[in-house]
This record gives structure tokens, sequence and C-alpha cells, in this order.
């Protein structure tokens, strides 16, 4: 990371509405509010498991699916959790979890790890933020990233390499050189996996994985791909933490799907801070960031306004006045 770039951390201190006392109090980590919240997952999974299986062989399978596949998809949120270290006080429960949750959604924890970190050190950065979801071009655009159908393209295209022992320029410059075979054999298990149990269910004739994850994973990951772009898509790409990331409102059970990131901006400025914490950060930094009152659908506002020409692009202004 270049010399003149401040952390987060740094930022916010430097801001003048966070102090470094009440900085550490809020890193304070406990495995308690994470096996709370466990607790009511397994038991919101269950519920909608137990909905596909009450209308099996109808039509209503399919919003069933749905509803499943949203919570399923959702471990996104935790899995990203973990990968910080702040779900849980106790380290490996973090690796234990992270893994559980990459292999439900397809996600390999070690790879995601390594590219979130370059996420963070690079936010919004053009050629250097790895995770960066540029402004779609057009609605039509807009609609094909929502359709998930380049995110899968692109995760079966690098669990693809990563199994026959590749890496991109781009993934090289953020692993480690003594992680790449750590990061093959994490991808060829995961596919040895999957293989695994479609060999079981041809060989017994139970199907359950289909219809109960794979299918509700698929139906539901537009739900998370319309999130996702919530967090930066159309913010400026600049190295401000306070202009390049939204924090969005969102209900309660949104919140609790999501491990409270949609206090994306408070986690961009203090990433060491756990998911029960952010609301209390919040309180802190919330004249200082990017807040979307309307929640995900108002962020979606913001960003058709851009595609269709009713709102200029700050970045766009910017590069007008300097004349680049």
């Amino acid at each position: 990371m270049a010399a003149n770039v401040l952390t987060p951390i740094t930022q916010a201190l430097n801001d003048g509405t966070l102090t470094r006392a009440e900085l550490k109090n809020l890193m304070q980590r406990s495995n308690g509010p994470a096996l709370r919240h466990l607790v009511i997952w397994v038991v919101a999974l269950l519920a909608t498991g137990s909905l596909i299986y009450l209308t099996a062989d109808t039509l209503l399978i399919w919003p069933a699916m749905f509803l499943h596949g949203v919570i399923l998809v959702h471990h996104f949120s935790l899995q990203h959790e973990c990968c910080h270290y702040t779900v849980f006080k106790t380290r490996w429960l973090n690796d234990l979890f992270g893994n559980i949750c990459g292999f439900i959604i397809m996600l390999p924890n070690r790879h995601f790890r390594y590219e979130h970190c370059d996420h963070h050190t690079y936010t919004q950065l053009h050629d250097e933020d790895p995770e960066l979801i540029p402004l779609p071009k057009n609605l039509a655009g807009y609609f094909w990233y929502l359709s998930s159908i380049p995110y899968w393209k692109t995760k079966f295209s690098e669990i693809g390499r990563h199994i026959m022992g590749r890496l991109t320029d781009e993934e090289r410059r953020f692993i480690p050189k003594e992680e790449y075979n750590t990061v093959f054999w994490e991808a060829r298990l995961m596919m040895i996996g999957y293989a695994a149990i479609v060999l079981a269910c041809a060989a017994t004739g139970w199907w359950a994985p289909v219809w109960y994850w794979w299918l509700p994973v698929v139906l539901g990951e537009p739900v998370m791909r319309f999130i996702r772009m919530t967090e930066h898509v159309g913010k400026p790409c600049v190295r401000e933490m306070s202009d390049n990331t939204r924090t969005n409102y969102v209900t309660r059970p949104m919140q609790f799907l999501c491990w409270n990131m949609n206090y994306h901006a408070e986690h961009h400025y203090a990433s060491s801070v756990p998911f029960f914490a952010l609301p209390k950060l919040h309180e802190k930094l919330k004249t200082v960031i990017q807040v979307e009152e309307r929640g995900y659908l108002g962020a979606h506002i913001d960003i058709l306004g851009q595609l269709t020409g009713r709102k200029i692009r700050s970045d766009a202004v910017e590069e007008a006045v300097s004349g680049t």
C-alpha cells in the first residue's frame, strides 16, 4: 500500500469523531453474540426448509426455495465476518464457520480472505480493488449483473483455474506465494466434496441437496447481487472512506441476515470492530459517512438515476473539473 494512503482506522480517528479509547472498547470480541445469532439462524433455515417440504410437488415449491435461498446466500455475510476474525473471539471458530459457509455458497474461504484484504486496502480504486463492481454502462448491464449469470461464470472459471493450479496476475498480487498450493487444494477439495455428494445422491436416489441447497442458492443469488451493489456501486472511485462506501438503513430481518453489514461504511472505517458493535460505531460516524436512509431500494434508485442520466455521477464531475 502506498505510503500516503491512510488506513480506514486512521481516517476514523483523524475525523475527530472517534477516540482511541472508544475504538478499543468497540473492538472487544465475544463468542456469545454470534452463538445466539446462529441459533436463530438455524431456526430460520429449518422454517424455510420446512416450507420446501410442505410445498413439494406443487408450484409453491419455487417461492419456498427462493425464500430458503435468500437465507442460504446470506452465508456470505457470515463468511465475510469470519474472514475478518470478528464473529467469534475464539479464532479457530472463525476459520471453521468461514469454511462451512464457503462450502455452502461455493466461495473458497482462504482465497476470499486474501482477495477481501485487498478490497479493504484499495476500496473502489480501478485496477486495484479486486472486488470492485463497476457501475453498469446501461440498464441491460444492470439487469445482466443482477441475473447472477456473470457472477457464476466468474466463480466457476476461478475455481476451475485453481483446480488446474493457475492464478491470474491479479491473484498473484494479493495471494502470498507460499499460499498458492493452499488455494489450489482448497478449490480441489471443494470440488471433490461436491462430486462426492452428487455420487451419493445418484447411488441412493436421494436428491435433497438439489432441492434444499443448490437450487435455492441459485434462486437466491440475485438477491445477494442486489445487496452487494448497494455497498459501493455508483459511489466515487476515490480513496476517501467518507465518499466511496454506503451505509444502508434496512429492516431488522435484513439487518439480521446480513450480520449488520448494512453498516458498511462503518465496517470499512474500522474492519476490526465485530458485527454486533457496528450499530454503536454507526452512532459515532453517521455524520461523516454516506448514509442511504431509504435502504437497499434507495441505493438502487440512486444507481438507476445515474444510469439513466437523472443524476450526474460525482466522480464524473471531478473528472470534468480536473480535465482528466
